[in-house]
């Protein structure tokens, strides 16, 4: 017994109506060729679309007054030009492709294994089964892709802060060995246990978030059908939501999840940044820890000071969870073997 036959079986039925809700497409049903090639076009296109709002977030994180994302925005705009606002893109997107694809994997294989265990080994309902695969797939898919996204966020960010000139790099492959000259290759993997604890349960969370919110509203559906059609008598009539419909109930969905992740994990990920970005000193010692980036923060502004950036953050995480998402569905049903499944 696998998650696609229990799924099948949760229609949610009214008198003389039944909803057909939209099969979660698995692992084992993809073309993985169309998947990973579909992929790296459709997700380069949204990392270049959300890019902006990362640099300023970054720069708003490391950096040691208090200003607004619009100030930030423009100022860099004013003085370095439009193009610094997608300083680093090209190193980013070198990474992201390979590091995307190394999630997608990890989580479509993790769900679909952990839903089928979690069904027919440990008798969970489809929700909790879905609900927990979702979020040992997120956790998952997110310590893996962390393995190749890290030396590559190192070096992005450090682009990204930059000013050019005044620089000291002449690129992103310059930049990458000047880290490894100075501090090794453990320097690409500076801040790598706090990224990992930034993202995995962030991932977790809001991989969780969008199984069950997908869940409640179909069941919100179902229930405006009941009060609707409730009184009525009939031949059973199958009522399909219409591609527009199922994208933007999942739009919304992952807006809600992705704002959530963003509030609880902002803390972590300002530590983060910093300790990514700034460099030790000039008689060779490393740089900032952990806690003396946690007082140097709360020096600068209090508590607060670990929610700087938190507007661009909440706005691209949203944003991107959004497009992600609705992306991500197109993705997999485009990479179906067999279309005839969805129908």
């Amino acid at each position: 017994m696998n998650m696609r036959a229990v799924e099948e079986e949760e229609s949610v039925s009214v008198s003389g109506q039944e909803l057909d809700i939209p099969v979660d497409i698995e692992w084992q049903m993809l073309d993985k060729w169309k998947f990973f090639l579909h992929g790296a076009a459709l997700f380069s296109g949204v990392s270049a679309m959300l890019y902006p709002a990362v640099v300023i977030k970054t720069r708003l994180q490391v950096g040691h007054c208090k200003i607004s994302c619009v100030k930030t925005a423009v100022s860099v705009a004013r003085h370095e030009g439009f193009r610094a606002l997608y300083r680093g893109f090209g190193t980013s997107l070198m990474g992201t492709i390979p590091a995307r694809a190394v999630y997608m994997a990890a989580l479509e294989v993790t769900k679909s294994k952990v839903g089928s265990f979690a069904v027919s080994d440990l008798g969970f309902t489809a929700g909790a089964a879905a609900a927990v695969a979702s979020a040992v797939g997120g956790l998952s898919a997110a310590m893996a892709a962390q393995l190749v996204w890290t030396p590559v966020d190192v070096v992005t960010q450090r682009l990204m802060v930059a000013n050019g000139a005044d620089a000291g790099y002449v690129n992103g492959v310059d930049m990458f060995r000047k880290i490894v000259r100075n501090d090794g290759v453990r320097g690409l993997y500076r801040g790598f246990g706090i990224s990992i604890l930034t993202h995995a349960p962030s991932n977790a969370v809001w991989w969780a978030s969008y199984s069950v919110a997908q869940r409640l509203v179909w069941g919100g559906v179902g229930c405006f059908l009941r009060r609707k059609y409730g009184d009525r008598e009939g031949d059973m009539m199958m009522i399909r939501p219409d591609s527009k419909t199922v994208m933007a109930f999942q739009g919304v969905s992952a807006a809600m999840a992705g704002g959530l992740s963003a509030l609880i994990t902002m803390p972590l990920d300002t530590i983060k940044t910093r300790l990514q970005v700034l460099e030790g000193d000039e008689n060779g010692k490393r740089g900032p820890t952990v806690g003396q980036t946690v007082r140097s923060l709360v020096k600068e502004g209090g508590w607060m000071a670990c929610y700087r950036g938190l507007g661009p953050r909440w706005a691209s995480m949203s944003i991107s969870a959004t497009t992600m998402i609705t992306t991500y569905e197109f993705l997999k049903r485009t990479s179906t073997k067999n279309p005839d499944v969805l129908t």
